[in-house]
């Protein structure tokens, strides 16, 4: 039997592991809970009804959340000439073509977001095994790769979430942090469920969204009534 230390059990007190709560009350739960000496995340994860092993039941999408992720996201733009000078302006922390090539091929990622304009993923290509496993590959679905730089910089800058379905059908993301009003995390959680909702695949049968938890970095997990996330 496992044996789980006097913060794990204290943190578990109250909460029916059987139940489902309504998701503000859930999210009060948490904050209550998240008593580490540093601003933790607040997790969201969903169980949905999708292989994911099946081309036509992969979920993948981007939500910018209104009140932001609380964290600080460090930016890595392939473009040339004025795109370039276009993503410096909006904020981006690294921006390159094949001088930022070699640094990434040398092993130095010193980003969480890459973008790129369309012309230059002929050269992004070639980092496919670097930037993939990681899950830095620009993407033109999730909006990474575009002409529209200064939108993606301030949108990944500005608390835009990327999200896709691991092999057991479960999207997971941090919304948030502890110090955000509860208000506010549940009003992040609402729109990164309607983004999942809307990434629905065309081979998804039944009851999409199956399961909802929500958890701090270091807290324990609460159940949550799916109703009350996605038709709120």
């Amino acid at each position: 039997m496992a044996h789980h230390g006097k913060r794990v059990v204290k943190g578990r007190e109250g909460i029916d592991r059987n139940k489902l709560y309504p998701i503000a009350e859930a999210v009060s739960m948490i904050k209550e809970r998240a008593n580490a000496k540093f601003d933790e995340t607040i997790e969201l994860a969903m169980n949905l009804g999708v292989d994911p092993r099946h081309a036509d039941q992969m979920v993948r999408g981007v939500c910018a959340l209104p009140n932001g992720s609380g964290r600080t996201v460090r930016v890595a733009v392939f473009a040339r000439g004025a795109k370039a000078e276009e993503a410096k302006a909006a904020g981006a922390d690294i921006v390159g073509a094949e001088d930022l090539l070699e640094i990434v091929q040398g092993g130095t990622i010193e980003f969480d977001r890459c973008i790129a304009t369309p012309d230059m993923m002929g050269l992004v290509g070639r980092l496919g095994k670097v930037l993939g496993p990681r899950g830095l590959m620009p993407n033109p679905k999730v909006g990474t790769v575009t002409m529209d730089v200064t939108g993606a910089v301030k949108g990944a800058k500005g608390g835009s979430v990327e999200f896709r379905v691991e092999k057991a059908g479960i999207i997971h993301a941090g919304i948030g942090k502890a110090s955000f009003d509860t208000e506010k995390l549940v009003q992040n959680i609402k729109a990164f469920a309607d983004a999942v909702q809307k990434a629905r695949p065309t081979g998804a049968k039944g009851t999409f969204v199956q399961r909802v938890a929500v958890s701090s970095t270091m807290g324990p997990g609460v159940h949550v009534d799916p109703s009350t996330v996605l038709n709120g």
